[in-house]
């Protein structure tokens, strides 16, 4: 006798459409990413962008319906601008701090019966490879003389001789200059030693490739005091933004392999200043033991090692519009009206901070705008997301993007209070950059000592770039400068005013 099962056929119809959906839009995903472009800006298709203005008004967007909603109207406000027809700039001007090699030609022909009616002249812009010179210091030794007897007095107190400028590093044959270039290289040119040790090469000296590890590590040694205050004036603060990135570190216990450390980043973005914090793991014990004492705002991208700081009292954490607008970006091809709905609406968002910027307004102008012009558009919206998914599968993409946001929604809708918020995180994510490109080139760190080096040379560097500096003539100047400067004024030689 066969026994009696009943099947539900529909219920597991049900489960396997779901499941390919779910398939299909990983295999979009990753299709994505391999030949797709990484750009997430939304701009709909019947919106001229040129007409986008402060005048942004909320729709009550959760009573309109998804196929009424698509079309925003802008309002443009002050005068028209006349159409100018456009003038060449002619040829770019060369910056007159470049060193000018004067070369006169005169004519072929006799010119002893003319006379002179002015100049032609024709600036070319050349280049010669980075030079090496050697600085020969030559001293001078003098014997003291005993009295008139013309004798010179014994010993080494009879001895006059100059004395030598100070080093950067004392045994080492390397000055400041050759020293910075090299590190700027690497961790600015993303040029690993190797390739600068044959390039050195060429130009006929040659460095053994331990000698150049050397000397960024006694550099890096050098420079610790300047990356420890550098932290404390970060972590000082109070408003920090944070991320992680993972690097590859050679694992010595592990021949042949290696080990994925991570770089837990914090910047503020207000005071121009960013700190790379080296750790073997990305659990919450980095930013716990870092943030230990800090107090204020800190925005992430939601990552759950940052969640501990939600007991914190003395902590206000906040999101990354940037991420939940990436999430609906992500689900365009599973749900495109809701998808492009809140694309449009988070577009909207975006645009008022870029006219705000445009427009130089300062923190409380700012703060002013966004009561006005974003909290509207945020309280519709997050409503808006809270109808929309009751009405959508969970595991879908629209489902998660919806999700994601909802769950976070109060935290990313925090930046519209206080005008010195950003409404994402993307100022840390463009210190984060050369770590990516230092990757495609140096691949991994030699140690977890080498990986912190490199931590402190991103800080400093980093700070550098926000604050616009020259990286090179910064460094070089520091190296000369800090065997010799007061250890309790080592703030002076920040990039940065503290």
């Amino acid at each position: 006798m066969e026994p009696n099962v009943s099947i539900d056929y529909k219920s597991l119809y049900e489960q396997s459409l779901l499941r390919l959906t779910a398939l299909e839009q990983q295999l979009q995903q990753l299709q994505k990413m391999i030949f797709g472009s990484r750009h997430e800006r939304f701009i709909p298709s019947d919106i001229n962008p040129s007409q986008l203005s402060l005048n942004i008004k909320a729709e009550p967007v959760a009573a309109v319906n998804l196929s009424a909603a698509k079309k925003i109207t802008y309002v443009r406000t002050g005068t028209s601008i006349e159409q100018k027809p456009l003038v060449h700039p002619g040829r770019m001007k060369l910056p007159e701090s470049l060193r000018r090699e004067e070369i006169i030609i005169e004519p072929a022909a006799d010119v002893s019966n003319c006379k002179k009616m002015g100049e032609e002249i024709t600036e070319v812009l050349e280049w010669q490879p980075g030079e090496l010179f050697v600085k020969k210091y030559v001293r001078i030794k003098y014997a003291r003389l005993n009295g008139s007897s013309g004798q010179a007095k014994p010993g080494n107190s009879g001895v006059l001789i100059g004395e030598l400028p100070v080093r950067p590093l004392d045994k080492a044959m390397a000055g400041a200059g050759l020293l910075a270039q090299i590190v700027i290289d690497k961790y600015v040119d993303h040029l690993p030693l190797y390739r600068q040790m044959q390039r050195f090469e060429r130009s006929g000296l040659k460095l053994p490739y331990s000698t150049l590890t050397d000397w960024v590590s006694a550099t890096c040694k050098l420079i610790e005091p300047l990356y420890e205050a550098l932290k404390a004036s970060v972590m000082q603060s109070n408003y920090l933004h944070a991320d992680e990135t993972p690097i590859k570190v050679l694992d010595k216990d592990k021949k042949g392999t290696t080990h994925r450390g991570y770089y837990w980043v914090y910047q503020n973005s207000i005071k121009k200043s960013v700190f790379f914090d080296y750790r073997q793991g990305r659990g919450r014990e980095g930013p716990q033991g870092i943030l230990e004492h800090f107090k204020g705002y800190l925005q992430t991208d939601g990552y759950i090692a940052y969640e501990i700081f939600n007991k914190n009292k003395d902590i206000k954490l906040m999101h990354c519009m940037a991420h939940a607008r990436r999430m609906f970006h992500d689900a365009l091809d599973n749900d495109k009206e809701r998808a492009q709905h809140a694309l449009e609406q988070i577009q909207h968002l975006y645009t008022i901070e870029r006219i705000c910027k445009e427009q130089g307004l300062n923190f409380p102008e700012i703060t002013e705008v966004r009561q006005q012009k974003s909290l509207p558009i945020l309280g519709a919206l997050g409503k808006w997301m809270k109808e929309q998914y009751m009405q959508t599968t969970p595991k879908s993409g629209i489902g998660k993007a919806l999700a994601y946001s909802i769950e976070r929604w109060q935290r990313l809708s925090l930046y519209a209070n206080t005008g010195m918020l950003n409404i994402d995180n993307n100022p840390v994510e463009n210190s984060i950059r050369p770590v990516a490109l230092g990757r495609k080139n140096y691949l991994f760190a030699g140690s977890h000592e080498a990986a912190q080096r490199s931590a402190m040379l991103y800080s400093l560097l980093g700070t550098c770039k926000m604050n616009g500096i020259e990286p090179y003539a910064w460094l070089h100047t520091t190296l000369e400068k800090i065997a010799t400067h007061p250890i309790n004024r080592i703030k002076e030689l920040l990039p940065f005013s503290d």
